[in-house]
C-alpha cells in the first residue's frame, strides 16, 4: 500500500512558479507510476502529467506541456511537479496519485483516473491575474 500527501501549493501570481512535493510511504512506491491531476471548482479531475517507476519516461497534458515538468526521487520516497509560467486557468487542486501502469499507453501513459490506485488529499493552487 502507498500513502501520499501532497503539499507546496499556494497562491502565485500569474507568470510564477510552484513546485508542490507529493510524499510516499510504504515500501512498494518506487514500482509505481506516479502522476498529478488538477481539479478545477465545478469540474472533473483531469490529468496533468505522469512519470514511469524509473523516472526514464514522462508524459504531459497538451495544456501543460513546455510549462510543467515532473519528475520522482526514490530514494526520498518523493515527487515533484515544477510549475512554471502559471496561468489563472492552472488554478485548481491538486493531487498526485500512484498507477501500477496496467497496459501499454504508447506515447500518452496512463490518463484514466481509474487507472491510478492510490491518492493524496489534494494541494490548492491559485494563481491570480
Amino acid at each position: 500500500q502507498v500513502q501520499l500527501v501532497e503539499s507546496g501549493g499556494g497562491l502565485v501570481q500569474a507568470g510564477g512558479s510552484l513546485r508542490p512535493p507529493c510524499a510516499a510511504s510504504g515500501r512498494t512506491f518506487s514500482s509505481y507510476g506516479m502522476g498529478w491531476f488538477g481539479q478545477a471548482p465545478g469540474k472533473e479531475r483531469e490529468f496533468v502529467a505522469v512519470v514511469t517507476w524509473s523516472g526514464t519516461s514522462t508524459y504531459y497534458a497538451d495544456s501543460v506541456k513546455g510549462r510543467f515538468t515532473i519528475s520522482r526521487d526514490n530514494a526520498k520516497n518523493a515527487v515533484y511537479l515544477q510549475m512554471n509560467s502559471l496561468k489563472p486557468k492552472d488554478t485548481a487542486v491538486y493531487y498526485c496519485a500512484a498507477t501500477k501502469w496496467y497496459n501499454d499507453y504508447g506515447d500518452l501513459g496512463p490518463r484514466n483516473i481509474y487507472e491510478y490506485d492510490y491518492w493524496g488529499q489534494g494541494t490548492q493552487v491559485t494563481v491570480s491575474s
